[in-house]
């Protein structure tokens, strides 16, 4: 029975074999040179965990643990309630250390291309100022702060040349988790050496890279992409944050903190057994984990919990419910309590409007929600484009520091003539949402109550269209991005700039609108993004405005781009995700039955072992089918077994691999069922003997529902009027099959 719950899958790897495919490294895989035979799947560079498989598992375990009795049973049994509830409070603390230090550094960094202090290098321009005059932080008399130069010229020169140093550091810092994804490797006991082995050399992966997010839905829907959740991608991430958000380029550090959280929770998870040894439950904590990370990044902790259940996760229970509410409040707690923004509050744009809204604004906030799904809609299009275009140019695709200078540079030059634009993307914000009703020193206050606002509209507008390509052409960069800020700054810009044209009511009130509008578009977020605005500024009143314009946006953007961002990068970057909502829309349009899933005839020659009547065969055998999977390239699929063309059980290929690999090299045959004789390898443990099994004239709807709700590996296509087994189904087999139908 140990041996049947032994934990074979990791979502880190070494190089050694401890992946979550780790046991599939058998000997027939010491080949560079077969030839592909058979046919190729899709997303084979990555494996995938049984949910079923890790569920019964974990019930193995939990009957182990009632064996017990007395106080020892009462004790355990109190010790594995608590466990979860301790992680994700762990998690919660660590996430806010990680993202005080990131907010401090960022802020500190991005102000040293405008200046710095006298007397405090690595204070903040706010900071430094705060203690002279907190009334007249914008008026440009602070002494504690020296400006580059007071020359417009000498000014935007330096800013340019620090924003491109900025940018080169967190590209060349990201290039640091350059990973393989799928290259099969063994650590050779003899000398040492690694061996590549496998039809292939994987793909080729900047872990770092990105917001983190499509990677973070992959793992959570069961794949696994190696080291992405390792302690060196959480520095390097946190690292390069920094520098990417302080070059000025229209990036966010709030998608980076998802994965950096997501990064913790793998860390603190697998100090837990019961969740380093089951793909099932550690994939539950992660899920708690990654609602830290918005929490953080916009002292939202409901907002957090919201985005990880409707945006993320593909299995979100009611207890994964409980603990990432726990976790998100631990990251709060912290987080206000060290105080980043030196405000001593959570609400990073507090306004207070004092002004309520007439029923006619109604057609207003309508307006602003179709011009964010326009926006999302040509982004996403524009953003896909943009990289199935420029970044496959050889050049650019060689040499990655490369983009992020270009990228830099037209930021750079585009942004800082334009004076609302020239400031970190929450800054923009936090200056765009504000109230002039009283005088103030925001410059957009000073420009608002000019007698000719034509030059501020002209502002406005600019800064609307240039973060829209500015957007487009950086989300992909090679260094940690996320979209969040520059949306709601585009949003913003174009709120405000539509304030601009209706009197009676603050213009910061339709930026706001604006910024949830244009985010929707852009991501399709619906209840979490209102409850993130709510929290963002503490406006209760205008909840009912922000539902309005992000229901009108997701409408208007589905109907131009039917995914959004995450969804399309994962599709560039080539991650499998099985959509439920998707699959099924795409099964109900083909009308097609389970018979169009069933595999060529070669695969399930290839796949099947026809079991004599002692259900015992040669090792031989079994060594050559494990080898025809591997030239394939398959990590994670199996060996279906039959008697008289009955289906009798499935040898998934890690666990086969690692029987074969544990049994002594005198054991010449295999044994499946039974009594297994002296000098067998048995692996009657290893057999799942009762497979998942449909009909062949079922409708193609029922293999997606169980493939997406239940998390399956595997499904069995028989007849059921002869019990002949027809085919098995994995799971990448389902994905070809939709890709062929987008």
């Amino acid at each position: 029975m140990d041996d049947q719950v032994t934990e074979n899958t990791h979502l880190l790897s070494n190089g050694h074999g401890d992946s979550e495919a780790g046991i599939t490294h058998a000997k027939g895989e010491l080949f560079n040179d077969y030839a592909f035979i058979g046919e190729r799947l899709p997303y084979n560079d990555y494996t995938s965990i049984d949910w079923l498989y890790d569920l019964v598992k974990d019930s193995i375990r939990l009957r182990s643990l009632q064996e017990q009795s007395g106080a020892r049973l009462r004790i355990n049994k109190a010790w594995d309630a608590l466990q979860g509830w301790i992680a994700a409070a762990t998690i919660g603390v660590f996430t806010a250390l990680v993202a005080y230090l990131v907010d401090i550094a960022v802020a500190t960094v991005s102000d040293w291309k405008f200046g710095y202090c006298r007397d405090a290098l690595f204070s903040t321009r706010e900071a430094c100022c705060i203690d002279q005059d907190p009334e007249h932080l914008g008026l440009g008399d602070c002494q504690r702060w020296h400006d580059w130069s007071t020359n417009f010229n000498v000014a935007f020169a330096v800013y340019t040349v620090l924003a491109l140093s900025f940018g080169i550091i967190s590209a060349s810092v990201t290039l640091l988790t350059k990973a393989t994804v799928g290259g099969v490797t063994r650590r050779d006991d003899l000398d040492g050496d690694t061996l590549k082995m496998g039809p292939s050399e994987g793909k080729v992966m900047y872990l770092a890279a990105g917001s983190g997010i499509p990677e973070i839905k992959t793992i959570l829907s069961g794949f696994v992409i190696p080291g992405i959740l390792s302690v060196k991608v959480l520095v390097v991430k946190a690292v390069g944050a920094v520098f990417a958000v302080a070059s000025g380029m229209c990036l966010g550090k709030e998608g980076p903190f998802v994965h950096i959280s997501t990064c913790v929770a793998y860390q603190v998870a697998k100090l837990f057994p019961k969740y380093r040894d089951n793909g099932r439950k550690l994939r539950e904590m992660l899920s708690a984990g990654c609602s830290a990370g918005l929490a953080v990044a916009f002292g939202a902790p409901l907002g957090g919990v919201l985005f990880s259940y409707e945006e993320i996760s593909s299995h979100f229970p009611r207890k994964v419910l409980w603990r990432a509410f726990l976790c998100s409040l631990f990251a709060a707690v912290i987080l206000k309590a060290l105080n980043p923004t030196g405000t001593g509050k959570l609400v990073l744009f507090e306004t207070n409007y004092g002004i309520t809204y007439r029923p006619i604004h109604y057609l207003v906030f309508i307006l602003l929600g179709v011009a964010g799904g326009i926006f999302g809609g040509v982004f996403c299009k524009a953003n896909f484009l943009w990289s199935n275009t420029f970044r496959k140019i050889h050049i650019i695709k060689a040499y990655p520091v490369l983009e992020v200078f270009l990228v830099v540079l037209a930021t750079a030059l585009i942004q800082y003539p334009n004076p609302l634009s020239r400031e970190p993307g929450d800054i923009i914000i936090k200056n765009l949402l504000v109230d002039c009703k009283e005088p103030s020193d925001y410059m957009v206050c000073n420009m608002e109550s000019a007698a000719d606002r034509k030059e501020y509209i002209g502002w406005l507008t600019y800064g609307t269209i240039a973060k829209l390509l500015l957007t487009t052409i950086t989300f992909g960069c090679k260094v940690p991005s996320g979209v969040i800020i520059p949306a709601l700054d585009a949003g913003a810009f174009f709120g405000r700039l539509v304030g601009q044209a209706i009197s009676g009511v603050s213009p910061g009130i339709f930026a706001m609108v604006g910024a949830a509008a244009f985010l929707a578009g852009v991501s399709r977020m619906t209840l979490s993004l209102v409850v993130v605005m709510f929290e963002l500024t503490g406006e209760l009143e205008y909840i009912v405005p922000n539902m309005i314009a992000i229901m009108v946006a997701k409408w208007i953007a589905d109907a131009l781009e039917r995914e959004g961002v995450y969804d399309l990068a994962q599709t560039v970057l080539g991650h499998p995700f099985l959509d439920a909502d998707h699959a099924l829309a795409a099964a109900q349009r083909s009308g097609e039955l389970i018979s169009a899933l069933i595999p060529p005839k070669q695969t399930m020659d290839e796949i099947s072992i026809v079991l004599p009547s002692d259900y015992r065969v040669s090792r031989e055998l079994m060594e050559d089918k494990l080898n025809l999977l591997n030239r394939r390239g398959i990590t994670d699929a199996g060996l279906v077994l039959t008697f008289s063309r009955k289906l009798y059980g499935y040898l998934p290929q890690g666990e086969l691999a690692h029987g074969l690999d544990r049994a002594p090299t005198t054991a010449n045959q295999v044994c499946f069922f039974g009594a297994a004789q002296e000098n067998d390898v048995d692996l009657t443990a290893f057999v799942d003997r009762s497979p998942l099994m449909i009909a062949p004239g079922a409708p193609i709807e029922y293999a997606v529902e169980m493939f997406s709700k239940l998390g399956l590996n595997h499904l069995a296509i028989v007849d059921m009027t002869s019990g002949e087994l027809l085919g098995i189904v994995i799971r990448k087999r389902l994905m070809l099959w939709l890709k062929d139908k987008k």
